[in-house]
């Protein structure tokens, strides 16, 4: 990976305030022209620094008004096991549109799910019907989002 510059950086933040921002006011805010902007834009795409752009959308704005951090055990598997339940778990995740965002931990819990849900009983229908019937989860913790005291998408650059 290469080294980003000053002038990378100051891109990055702007385009993480606002992804649509056209490169004739990303040159303006940086002091470059706009084609320069464009060139190293596309260098930081191809090179994998921007993944991707998309739309950040309010949870309540459409129906998903519960939010909760699930935390995660899944059984332990011995070595002659057939099957591995952390690759099993992680396959099933991707199927699961309530789960927004899994990582894996170290520590006393694998997993950390944060679903977003429309309410109490939708949480209780992925919980009862999905999760705790999955056959790698051993255990799980829960807690609710009350109030989002910060919430970005954007990287200190």
């Amino acid at each position: 990976m290469q080294a980003l510059d000053k002038l990378d950086r100051h891109i990055l933040r702007s385009l993480q305030v606002d992804g649509r921002a056209t490169y004739d006011q990303i040159a303006e805010a940086v002091g470059l022209s706009p084609s320069a902007v464009l060139r190293r834009v596309k260098r930081l795409e191809e090179t994998g620094v921007i993944a991707r752009y998309v739309a950040l959308v309010r949870p309540e704005a459409v129906g998903l008004g519960l939010t909760a951090w699930v935390n995660v055990r899944l059984e332990k598997h011995s070595g002659a096991a057939k099957r591995n339940p952390m690759d099993e778990f992680r396959a099933s995740v991707m199927g699961w549109p309530e789960v927004v965002e899994c990582a894996a931990l170290t520590g006393e819990m694998d997993f950390l799910l944060r679903l977003v849900v429309a309410d109490m009983a939708a949480y209780s229908r992925f919980m009862m019907d999905v999760l705790l019937r999955h056959p790698s989860v051993q255990d799980c913790k829960t807690s609710f989002v009350m109030d989002r005291v910060k919430s970005t998408t954007a990287l200190p650059v």
